[in-house]
């Protein structure tokens, strides 16, 4: 893995695009007695280091999103003005699975390359697709237009790991889904992992009580391990739906739903 010292460091924001409630023993495999109600926000990622812009995921499309009761409050598009940046000036994008609410806009951001596990892409558009409890997190328009990039030489298929750009990496975590990666960052405070769904809540992790759409139960165990070796600490992991997040990092000099992780979290 890489020496940061080597290169800048990078701003990474998370941006909430929604939220929903949800049971809070919905979101545990084990802990099934959990009374009450967890919020899940829906949350996207901006890299940025000068000119260079990165964006993590893309969350849910018009269509996908109401057809299992949730909504965006603002698009990536959006999202991406709020922190001025041009969404057409985003040269590489990074969808870490092809779930519907994180891969749902992905031409909202046309000229850039589109960064995907190939495991990920083997599992989308296989036959694994035929099992109606598996396809349900997945929309067949979302996956065209995946379908459509690749045609177009404008997707980067993973094997494993890679390096986006120095500071950036991609690591394979699987378990949520076969081809789930996490997103390695160098900032100035030290690595963060935007592990997006390889833990949706703080909690699955210190716990180490999955949330229950998992593939591979023993290999999404093995993910924390992972992630915890290429996070500098537990305080620079960052889980996928947790709105714990934006509690930590909020700020008062950014907008609201808007935080920057490259910031220390405060104590709460």
């Amino acid at each position: 893995m890489a020496d940061g010292t080597k290169f800048g460091p990078f701003e990474v924001y998370a941006v909430r695009l929604g939220q929903v409630g949800r049971a809070a023993k919905d979101n545990f495999l084990n802990s099934r007695d959990l009374e009450g109600v967890m919020v899940m926000d829906f949350d996207m990622w901006f890299l940025r280091r000068d000119d260079l812009v990165i964006a993590v995921d893309t969350g849910m499309s018009d269509r996908a999103g109401p057809q299992r009761g949730r909504q965006l409050d603002i698009t990536p598009g959006d999202a991406a003005e709020a922190l001025g940046i041009d969404p057409k000036t985003v040269t590489d994008l990074i969808i870490t699975h092809l779930h519907y609410d994180h891969a749902g806009r992905i031409d909202e951001f046309p000229a850039a390359q589109v960064w995907l596990q190939e495991k990920e892409i083997e599992y989308a558009l296989g036959p694994d697709m035929g099992h109606p409890s598996l396809n349900h997190f997945f929309d067949v328009d979302d996956l065209k237009i995946v379908l459509d990039r690749i045609f177009a030489s404008s997707v980067t298929a993973v094997r494993g790991t890679a390096t986006v750009s120095p500071g950036v990496e991609l690591h394979l975590i699987g378990g949520h889904t076969r081809g789930l990666q996490v997103v390695r960052v160098y900032t100035e405070r030290g690595w963060l992992v935007l592990a997006s769904d390889a833990l949706h809540y703080y909690a699955n992790y210190d716990r180490r009580d999955p949330f229950p759409a998992v593939v591979d139960l023993p290999q999404m165990l093995d993910g924390y391990l992972r992630i915890a070796t290429l996070a500098d600490t537990a305080d620079h992991i960052i889980p996928g739906h947790d709105p714990l997040v934006m509690q930590r990092y909020g700020s008062d000099d950014l907008p609201e739903g808007v935080v920057a992780l490259h910031r220390a979290p405060r104590k709460l």
